[in-house]
């Protein structure tokens, strides 16, 4: 699911850590910034955005990983784009951005 929200400013990754998320890495194709939201100790199932900052407004690009992927190098994660628990996190980030 993507979406966009007006930019308010800051710290994209302090906003992100009073979300619950934890910064991953940049990626280095698209740089954009990555984070994750694990909601099991074991680090899956989590929910994983993309976010880049474009005309004045953040666009974030989320979806839920229930799995790690199966194979080495392989990047298949049973992921789930637009579920209504996807929906609800959007919401979410919404409120407390």
């Amino acid at each position: 699911m993507t979406f966009n929200i007006s930019d308010p400013g800051g710290s994209v990754i302090t906003l992100l850590r009073r979300a619950g998320y934890l910064f991953m890495h940049e990626d280095e194709k698209t740089k954009q910034a990555v984070f994750a939201r694990p909601l099991e100790r074991s680090g899956y199932p989590r929910f994983h955005l993309y976010i880049k900052k474009e005309k004045g407004e953040l666009v974030i690009n989320l979806h839920l990983d229930q799995k790690r992927p199966v194979y080495k190098g392989s990047t298949a994660h049973s992921g789930e784009y637009d579920s209504p628990i996807v929906q609800q996190e959007a919401e979410r980030i919404k409120q407390i951005l």
